[in-house]
């Protein structure tokens, strides 16, 4: 076999305990061999004074939009939507999404993660960008029908389902798929009971924004008389293999239905916080069985793609929103950013252990914010930032070795980003 080793660092188990172990790894499998020492291998990555965890999984995003960071803000979510992005996003070409789909690969690679869902539209050119970045993901077409004449909802709803039959398993396996209408407000009852049936035939998860906002949550109540949560339940959208992103007004109701079905929730902090959409009950949807995984939402309304930076976000609001320092502890926080949200989108990853993906993440401890080094969990969730990444390896592969990306290449990347992003807005403004 093909074999890296990880040496010299101290490597964060499953259980949250921290040991100093070399990791060995089989690149013709992309799984971990063994974790102990004494071990050699062909080549090796040195990780002294550096701690070795799970890569981090970005469980939902839309990583094209990073061509709109900064673009609009300090509006709330329904008006940021409808005024700038969405008339931004129609202006988008698909070269636009392959350039955007690379520079956030290259951003999220930077901050060691290794794995994502994304929710966007010419989604073949994010496949092309996986594929050639090298990291896991989990694909899907957004589906809004709202606003739309039949012929180019039920388009809309055809090609979500035929890309996902299509691309499962592209890019050598790294790369799944799922059925994703954008929301439970932004999609047709009608197109819904005729295309989830579909995906689930053909063993197809879903992902949708759900109770984001209050305005997701009160058009429903009033037109249906049931919470969101049950609507989807009633339309076949709440299963195991399932996950909906932000999850901010659920009521205990809606916990308990999210814990029986097994479905999970993505939390994202920062766009909750940017866009005032509200404080998701993180902790009571965990102490209920909820499987919790971290998402960035998009970087224009983040505004990076770093997890690192959301764990932070999510332990302080998390607190914010129980009124209980004891809420949302250190151990959490990384356990979402992990295994939570590997979990979420059926990766197995999000723990470092003999037989499972070697999908990894170096962190520099050497810098004065990580010292001392009392607890280095509580350093991930409350000090750590995406420039502490010193090497990020997914599926046995290094994808960054001492800072430099090895499979884009940056420059000429944030180059045609920024030419991209001015073209686009002069589109725009047109």
């Amino acid at each position: 076999m093909a074999s890296l080793l990880i040496t010299g660092g101290r490597v964060l188990l499953p259980d949250m305990s921290v040991t100093q172990a070399d990791v060995l790894v089989d690149q013709d499998s992309g799984s971990i061999v063994e974790i102990g020492s004494d071990l050699t291998a062909e080549k090796t990555l040195q990780a002294s004074n550096s701690l070795v965890t799970p890569g981090f999984v970005n469980g939902h995003s839309h990583v094209p939009m990073v061509l709109l960071r900064g673009y609009a803000d300090d509006k709330p979510l329904d008006r940021w939507l409808e005024e700038d992005i969405w008339p931004a996003e129609s202006k988008m070409t698909p070269d636009d999404v392959h350039i955007g789909a690379k520079l956030g690969l290259l951003e999220m690679i930077k901050s060691g993660v290794t794995g994502f869902a994304d929710m966007f539209f010419h989604v073949p050119k994010i496949v092309d960008a996986v594929d050639q970045a090298g990291v896991r993901a989990r694909l899907g077409h957004g589906i809004v029908t709202t606003g739309k004449g039949d012929e180019n909802a039920f388009a809309d709803v055809k090609e979500s389902l035929d890309f996902a039959l299509e691309y499962d398993g592209a890019a050598n396996g790294r790369i799944s798929t799922a059925f994703m209408p954008h929301s439970l407000v932004t999609v047709g009852s009608e197109y819904l009971d005729d295309f989830v049936p579909k995906a689930r035939a053909a063993g197809i998860p879903i992902h949708y924004h759900a109770n984001e906002t209050l305005n997701e949550v009160t058009p429903i109540v009033e037109d249906y008389g049931v919470r969101p949560l049950d609507y989807a339940a009633d339309h076949g959208m709440l299963e195991s293999q399932d996950f909906v992103a932000h999850g901010v007004h659920v009521d205990e109701h809606e916990i308990n239905l999210l814990a029986e079905a097994g479905t999970s929730v993505i939390h994202c902090p920062a766009s909750n916080m940017k866009l005032a959409s509200g404080m998701a009950p993180i902790q009571r949807m965990r102490d209920a069985g909820v499987e919790i995984g971290l998402g960035t939402d998009g970087a224009a309304a983040n505004n990076d793609l770093s997890l690192l930076d959301e764990g932070r976000d999510a332990a302080m609001l998390g607190k914010l929103a129980a009124d209980d320092a004891g809420a949302v502890p250190a151990e959490l926080v990384v356990e979402m950013m992990t295994q939570g949200s590997a979990s979420a989108l059926g990766f197995h990853s999000g723990v470092i252990k003999e037989g499972e993906p070697a999908d990894l993440a170096v962190i520099d401890l050497e810098k004065p914010h990580l010292t001392p080094q009392h607890d280095l969990v509580s350093h991930l969730a409350y000090a750590a930032v995406g420039s502490d990444v010193k090497h990020t390896i997914c599926d046995g592969q290094i994808l960054m070795r001492d800072r430099e990306v090895l499979t884009l290449g940056e420059k000429s990347i944030v180059d045609q980003a920024q030419q991209t992003a001015d073209l686009l807005l002069s589109r725009v403004s047109s």
